[in-house]
């Protein structure tokens, strides 16, 4: 069996072109990202995480150097989704004829989402922050028992 490549210069999409360009123009103006989804993907890009699957457990670790434990945020969103956010702020300097010759260390916001599974228990998640690195650890529920035949007496009638 052979297979046609149909380009879109094909006669069969000429009648088409006009309602493709307006939907094209449309799909553009609305798939242009916002300002607040470009920071957070910076964010996310900027902090790296290293997840581990334990028998019992899911373990993320999570640099956030810098930061002390009171400015880092654990959340579970509705969907089963592990967020994590920091803010690093910039240290304030006394002196006012500091002058940075490089700035490389990242300042302003941090933050990871990660899709937990469906065995992860959100009611046993617990955090803790040392040296600069976030080690968050998910317990995971018990497997669910199989269920056993039902054994339904018979009797003689």
């Amino acid at each position: 069996m052979a297979f046609r490549v149909i380009g879109l210069n094909d006669p069969i999409f000429s009648g088409f072109e006009d309602i493709f360009d307006v939907q094209d123009h449309e799909v553009e103006k609305s798939a242009t990202p916002s300002k607040k989804y470009v920071r957070d993907a910076k964010a996310m890009a900027a902090t790296p995480a290293d997840i581990k699957e334990y028998p019992d457990s899911y373990v993320f670790v999570v640099d956030m150097p810098g930061l002390k434990s009171e400015e880092i945020k654990v959340q579970v969103e509705d969907d089963n989704v592990l967020v994590v956010t920091g803010v690093r702020q910039r240290e304030s300097e006394k002196e006012k004829e500091v002058k940075y010759v490089r700035m490389e260390r990242r300042i302003g916001k941090f933050m990871r989402k990660f899709v937990l599974p469906e065995n992860a228990n959100i009611d046993a998640i617990s955090a803790v922050c040392v040296d600069g690195v976030l080690t968050i650890t998910v317990q995971k529920l018990p497997p669910p028992e199989p269920k056993k035949p039902k054994t339904i007496q018979v009797t003689v009638g």
